[in-house]
């Protein structure tokens, strides 16, 4: 028979003892809500701190030394190469380079332009672990020209205290015309040279030369052939990574703070966030359980009436599928109802202060609305498979 289902459903759905069924469709929304919202918190929490924490080239770059307690001041707690190399070796880490520095005094003067003289530090590293590295960052043996990449740290902090000495200021294009004599002097002798500014680096804080400048100075003035350092970049695809920092510190190495700060911060926020959805996932599976048994109820006090318009020639299949289709509206505006406050929670969170300067999206991220799909295809399923097998036991 054809029958509208429309007809013969007072038959099967009766309007008496439905607590379990609303309490099941308020479980259900109060599940998927919470599952929904705490998926796109976990996923704007990833990319606000992405924003935080700016990577280049898609990796993340750590300075890290050896913490220096009272038992260990008096050692020599610089990096081997089997310390380096076993950190090559960690899971999560691309690559680790030593930041070396130079075992020869070295005092730099800028002649009439800046009026100044002191004893200065210069260190080398690969300039694959450098953000900045211009095509004359070169050096060969017998050059007097030793091109230096200056930290932007270092002139921001030099552009405070210059007034209060009587220095001029100097911006990012001026210090690249300052020629700077450096005077490198050892055991083995005394040579100056003439120090070009040609690039400055917000990665590293320091002074950088040329790798190959910095490996014949040391031989060349102190005779120093070692390849120990008291700094070491990683290179890692996650800074924040827990399980990285809890490794490097359980090895009692000091981690560049600026690049780690959101770490903990991270990890609470995403566990937070992570333990909301689980709740949510079990209220969904209590949800449907409990309106798994209204569903048994209904057919219960309904098999005489189902036995009947079976022997009336009524397909089983026809009525598991009207039947469990009864409930596709509801689940529609749960669904929809879930994904409207979801995209509320999003845009209120993209207008708190610490992100509204943060480039995220202010639609809901696409694996959100996949999961509404999936909850939905979920629910039908359920209901389907719940419907036939109480249908089977009253053939």
């Amino acid at each position: 028979m054809e029958l509208s289902y429309k007809k013969i459903q007072p038959l099967i759905i009766s309007g008496k003892n439905i607590f379990s069924k609303w309490m099941g469709y308020f479980g259900l929304g109060i599940g998927v809500l919470l599952l929904l919202v705490s998926m796109q918190m976990f996923i704007n929490i990833q990319e606000l701190l992405k924003e935080n924490n700016p990577r280049k080239n898609g990796f993340d770059y750590i300075s890290i030394s050896k913490t220096i307690t009272n038992e260990n001041m008096g050692k020599d707690n610089r990096f081997t190469m089997i310390d380096i190399n076993k950190l090559n070796m960690v899971p999560g880490i691309i690559g680790a380079a030593p930041l070396l520095s130079n075992q020869f005094r070295v005092r730099a003067s800028a002649g009439d332009i800046i009026p100044f003289s002191t004893d200065l530090f210069l260190e080398s590293i690969d300039n694959d672990f450098i953000d900045t590295v211009p095509p004359s960052f070169s050096w060969e043996p017998g050059q007097i020209i030793v091109p230096i990449i200056f930290s932007s740290d270092f002139l921001e902090m030099y552009n405070v205290f210059a007034p209060a000495q009587g220095l001029p200021q100097l911006s990012a294009k001026t210090i690249s015309s300052v020629n700077i004599i450096l005077e490198c002097s050892g055991p083995n002798g005394t040579q100056n040279f003439r120090g070009n500014i040609v690039a400055l680096s917000d990665r590293i804080k320091s002074i950088l030369v040329p790798k190959s400048f910095m490996n014949w100075s040391n031989m060349h003035f102190s005779g120093d052939t070692s390849v120990r350092a008291s700094r070491v970049y990683i290179k890692t695809k996650d800074a924040n990574d827990p399980k990285l920092i809890s490794y490097l510190e359980e090895q009692n190495y000091h981690l560049n703070k600026d690049k780690i700060k959101f770490s903990r911060l991270k990890s609470i926020l995403q566990n937070i966030v992570s333990a909301l959805g689980l709740f949510g996932v079990l209220v969904i599976v209590l949800a449907l359980m409990l309106f798994s048994f209204y569903l048994q109820l209904m057919i219960a006090k309904s098999k005489d009436n189902l036995r009947l318009m079976l022997i009336l020639g009524y397909s089983p299949k026809w009525l598991e599928r009207s039947v469990a289709k009864t409930w596709l509206p509801i689940y529609l505006f749960i669904i929809i109802a879930a994904l409207v406050i979801t995209q509320f929670f999003h845009l209120a969170f993209l207008h708190l202060s610490f992100a509204e300067n943060a480039d995220i999206s202010p639609f809901l991220h696409w694996s959100v609305w996949l999961m509404a799909i999936l909850l939905l295809a979920l629910t039908l399923f359920f209901n389907t498979r719940l419907v036939k097998k109480e249908l089977e036991k009253i053939a």
